[in-house]
């Protein structure tokens, strides 16, 4: 599949953060998912990291 055909390749990048109880995660536009982290802080670097290297 090339990077055209991809809907993935072709978005843009957008993350957020969603709390479920006392945990955050990141989420990306694209279908990632970052893991479960009890530091807001720690979820919103995944979520950088995340779309550095996409």
């Amino acid at each position: 599949m090339s990077a055209q055909q991809d809907p993935a390749a072709t978005t843009e990048h957008r993350t957020t953060t969603v709390e479920q109880g006392r945990f955050c995660l990141a989420r990306c536009s694209c279908g990632w998912r970052g893991p479960a982290r009890r530091a807001r802080s720690k979820a919103r670097s995944d979520a950088d990291e995340h779309t550095a290297h996409a």
